[in-house]
């Protein structure tokens, strides 16, 4: 069987056997049984979960736990890791596994990404007791490779920004900064060697100071923001861990929790979380106002949807109040990188006209993002450049 007919029948399964000449055969058999369980055509298992409805041949998981078990075994076997999630997902919803995840067998041959942690989340509140370290270990895996990957270049970023926010008159050479120097010293031209020849040299501080940012992440836990908790979680984690910084965590969907005491360990702040229920920006953003002290310092991430359950009045008053007495406001629609999220582009609109950025932020982009945000820079500018698209044009 060539290569191409051999793909072609990964994708037709059993029913073109016939068409084209030969079964699959080896570990591409293991393969079609594997896309036959979660893709396979019929009605319903026997206790009623749906087989798949795509047109491929035979197929169903059924709910038995060790069946499901071992199919997860094999998938991660024979397909890469970013096919495997996606097999993963589809599962979810075409085979109602959301329920067998709460057997520890099951969980502990899963593949862990974002997603199945944002479904452990939705299901914390009904796993089983004897499931809960397993999930627990599940999500710790993730938050570890999540900070493995994001932490250095945030700690670079935000170090590098705060280390310019304090500048030095006597700087060692590695820290002068030549563009603020020249810029100082125009005045000390010299026509005939055509050179500057500097008054005084102008650097980067080495010193952090002791507290210079304090940091506020809201974090919207209604449903569709899951992924963004997971990554706001692990981002908490690294900020706090700064010297120079004060973070809080707040999640909220129509009540206020603060998890500002679990910053420091990203699986308990998720466990903390309750994703879900209704939204109350307003009611977020009240208890945010009282958390600051220094407004000026002060840098309010509102990662939310916008799609506001209070009244919306009061939320853009608030936010008014708050852009108005120095507090850096980004609203960040998602935290992900799940494509463009959906919002309420009335409430991002309204935002904008107060001159407060609303975007959506990628992972990897978000450490510029904080940066950006701690040298007071033109966030919208910053998104901007970085090819993100506003909500709404900033006025």
């Amino acid at each position: 069987m060539s290569e191409r007919a051999r793909r072609w029948r990964l994708v037709l399964g059993g029913d073109a056997d016939d068409v084209l000449g030969a079964p699959a055969a080896g570990d591409d058999a293991a393969r079609d049984e594997a896309l036959a369980a979660l893709y396979g055509r019929g009605g319903e298992g026997d206790d009623g979960t749906p087989a798949g409805r795509d047109g491929r041949g035979r197929g169903g998981l059924r709910r038995s736990g060790p069946r499901v078990a071992r199919w997860l075994g094999d998938i991660r076997r024979y397909f890469p890791s970013s096919v495997v999630q996606v097999m993963q997902r589809d599962a979810m919803e075409r085979l109602g596994l959301r329920q067998l995840l709460l057997e520890p067998e099951m969980l502990a041959a899963v593949q862990p990404d974002v997603h199945l942690v944002s479904t452990l989340l939705a299901l914390n509140r009904v796993i089983p007791e004897q499931s809960r370290e397993t999930a627990r270990a599940v999500v710790r895996q993730v938050t570890d490779e999540l900070e493995a990957r994001l932490a250095s270049p945030l700690r670079q970023a935000v170090t590098g920004a705060l280390h310019r926010a304090s500048r030095s008159r006597r700087p060692r050479l590695d820290d002068v900064d030549w563009h603020r120097t020249i810029l100082a010293n125009l005045k000390h031209y010299q026509p005939e060697q055509r050179t500057i020849v500097p008054e005084r040299l102008i650097g980067y501080g080495r010193r952090s100071p002791d507290v210079s940012r304090e940091i506020v992440l809201a974090i919207d836990q209604s449903g569709s923001m899951a992924t963004s908790v997971v990554y706001a979680s692990v981002f908490g984690a690294v900020l706090a861990s700064l010297r120079a910084l004060r973070t809080h965590v707040i999640a909220f969907d129509t009540e206020v929790v603060d998890l500002s005491e679990h910053v420091h360990d990203p699986v308990e702040l998720l466990f903390g979380v309750q994703l879900g229920g209704g939204t109350d920006i307003n009611l977020a953003l009240a208890y945010c106002e009282g958390l600051i002290t220094r407004p000026r310092d002060t840098i309010l991430v509102l990662i939310s949807d916008l799609f506001e359950g209070g009244i919306v009045e009061q939320m853009l008053a608030r936010l008014r109040t708050l852009h108005s007495a120095g507090v850096t406001v980004v609203a960040l629609l998602a935290l992900s990188d799940d494509g463009a999220p959906v919002f309420d582009h009335d409430n991002a609109a309204a935002l904008a006209e107060l001159g407060i950025p609303a975007f959506a932020c990628t992972p990897d982009q978000f450490p510029d993002l904080m940066a950006t945000a701690i040298a007071r820079g033109d966030l919208a500018r910053w998104a901007a450049r970085q090819g993100i698209a506003a909500a709404a044009p900033v006025s």
